[in-house]
């Protein structure tokens, strides 16, 4: 089933030690990660001050994007859990006063969506 989710999109956990050893430098002091996860070439970082979203362009993905957004624009958010038949959750995030979510993200069932919904609420709300 992982490699099926992995063929589909869906994302799943990253260990912490992996995601400083490949994004370190992108944090600023007294920065930490809580936690990541990774889509087929993407991979977004939920740190103790931003959300960052590592996205791999182009067919080699010889190229990539650092996309990083205070937890202070962000409006509001969504968890959708995964089903029965439907085996993948989803994330929605809305940046500042836009209609329509500025992020979705699918997860495989390997993903505790609350935990990702804990860590927003915590930045987001507090």
């Amino acid at each position: 089933m992982g490699l099926f989710s992995a063929l589909m999109g869906n994302a799943g956990a990253v260990s912490k030690d992996d995601l400083l050893k490949n994004y370190g430098t992108l944090l600023i002091e007294n920065e930490e990660i809580e936690l990541g996860f990774k889509l087929i070439r993407d991979t977004f970082i939920f740190t103790s001050k931003r959300l960052i979203i590592v996205d791999v362009q182009g067919l080699t993905g010889s190229k990539t994007e650092y996309v990083s957004i205070a937890y202070k624009s962000i409006s509001r958010f969504s968890i959708e859990t995964a089903g029965t038949f439907d085996l993948d959750a989803e994330l929605k995030i809305w940046i500042s006063s836009e209609p329509a979510p500025s992020i979705r993200k699918k997860f495989n069932k390997s993903v505790n969506v609350f935990d990702v919904q804990k860590v927003l609420a915590y930045h987001v709300l507090g």
